[in-house]
């Protein structure tokens, strides 16, 4: 039997705000625990929310991004249920009038165009973390998230393979990033994914049991945990077994999915409204001005730079996944006007050793890099000091002027000096000289290698070709 595989997704961006979500204690990453908290954040009798404006303004902004209908009043609700990094005992989300609705995203996997929907994106609170000592039969609660903001965006059941959840997921983390309104770290858990995952024989139209995934903190992650759990369902399928609704843990170590427990249901939260929040009422002016500051977001990025720049679809969608990167670029180019050799050198060099996610702490500044191009262009260095100067450049910063200057690694393109240098390899390698002669080009090459040994790559390459052709005629 042949079976056609149905994906949904529920993403948790964290939000980029200073304070939490319902009052005003810090969401900074990584502080001591339980000293983020206050009587909001725990729940503490006769203590009040204040919902936070900026949360708002985000949720508007990605409803925006992703083509929403954006619900002109909404209000929270509360989700019930017990679990020890949950002081209050219920979650503050939003249930049946969410801030957005019925949005679209649209995906590229292969050359197959896909246009995913959203079936809301709504404002929540986090939980708090429990950490397991390994060491004592011991669990800690570190309640400083608790009350951060989220936005969770639930998809359609629209994925058809694991290779689409992981290119709308991709999507989805570059245009809150594009935004600011998520730093989309997923080590550190400020944009997470739960999948639900079944599997139906091909031309049925209900939908199979599924299973929820957790514990992803990487696209790989995503893509090798549904992989795994496709096979799964398959194999119980096909031995007449039967797919138990549940939610299963991906363990990386072991390359495989494990149950945690059985999976709740809307019912099982008996959500209701929440009486301490008034419902959150959004004006057309708010609307207006939100959406004028959009900034361009990836999709219209990538068309612009393969217009403006004549980069093909793989640069272009190389540096549109961040937008810190397409930025880098943006300025570099204006420096050195190349923009093709630039794009190679970005995706060759510079994000071998600095990853798109991570531009905003690359040592290098964009101009600076834009006039080490140049100067390869201009023949003043060749490409192979070029990345001598540029490894400087990622450990120390600086100038490629003044690093070229310092070390001497100006190019040698003085004719007469090199011309003699050409004579030496030539007389010195007779059997490769008359090899060339008999019309194997190839052994040029072994020439200028040799010429490049010489002068520790300062050699112009486009003069010691010429020099060698004549020399050798």
């Amino acid at each position: 039997m042949e079976f056609e595989t149905v994906i949904g997704l529920e993403v948790h961006a964290q939000l980029k705000t200073k304070s939490k979500i319902f009052c005003s204690c810090s969401t900074e990453f990584g502080a001591p625990p339980n000293t983020h908290c206050c009587p909001v954040c725990l729940g503490m009798p006769g203590s009040l929310p204040v919902l936070n404006r900026k949360v708002v303004e985000s949720a508007v902004k990605l409803g925006l991004a992703t083509r929403s209908t954006l619900n002109r009043d909404n209000r929270f609700a509360r989700k019930n249920y017990f679990y020890p990094d949950l002081p209050k005992g219920y979650q503050i989300s939003q249930f049946e009038l969410p801030i957005c609705e019925h949005g679209e995203l649209d995906i590229v996997v292969g050359e197959e165009a896909k246009t995913i929907g959203i079936t809301r994106i709504h404002m929540e609170e986090d939980a708090g973390k429990l950490v397991h000592d390994e060491h004592e039969n011991a669990s800690y609660v570190d309640l400083n998230r608790t009350g951060t903001p989220l936005l969770e965006i639930v998809s359609e059941p629209d994925m058809r393979s694991p290779e689409e959840a992981v290119a709308y997921l991709k999507k989805l983390h570059a245009i809150v990033r594009y935004l600011d309104i998520c730093d989309g770290n997923m080590q550190e858990g400020s944009f997470r994914c739960d999948a639900n995952i079944s599997l139906r024989p091909r031309g049925q139209k209900e939908f199979g049991t599924r299973t929820e995934l957790k514990n992803m903190n990487s696209f790989r992650n995503v893509q090798l945990a549904l992989e795994f759990e496709e096979r799964r369902q398959r194999d119980l399928l096909l031995d007449g077994g039967e797919v138990i609704q549940e939610t299963r843990l991906w363990n990386p170590d072991a390359g495989r999915t494990e149950t945690m427990r059985g999976k709740e249901e809307a019912h099982d939260y008996r959500y209701f409204p929440d009486p301490d929040l008034v419902p959150v009422q959004l004006s057309e002016e708010l609307i207006a001005d939100l959406q004028a500051g959009l900034p361009e977001l990836p999709d219209a990025r990538r068309t612009r730079l393969m217009q403006d720049y004549g980069l093909g679809e793989y640069d272009a969608d190389l540096l549109c996944a961040s937008r810190e990167l397409a930025d880098f670029f943006e300025a570099a180019n204006s420096v050195c006007q190349q923009p093709k050799k630039l794009a190679n050198f970005i995706g060759t060099e510079l994000l071998r050793e600095v990853g798109a996610e991570n531009m905003a702490a690359c040592p290098i500044q964009p101009e600076a890099l834009g006039k080490l191009i140049s100067m390869v262009e201009k023949g003043a260095i060749s490409g192979k000091i070029a990345k001598t100067v540029f490894a400087e450049m990622l450990e120390k910063g600086g100038d490629p002027e003044a690093i070229v200057q310092q070390k001497g690694l100006s190019q040698m393109s003085n004719e007469d000096e090199l011309t003699a240098l050409v004579r030496e390899i030539i007389a010195a390698s007779p059997e490769q000289a008359q090899q060339f002669r008999e019309g194997k080009e190839k052994v040029l090459g072994f020439f200028v290698g040799q010429l490049m040994k010489k002068t520790r790559g300062k050699a112009n390459p486009q003069l010691a070709n010429e020099l060698f052709r004549k020399e050798l005629a």
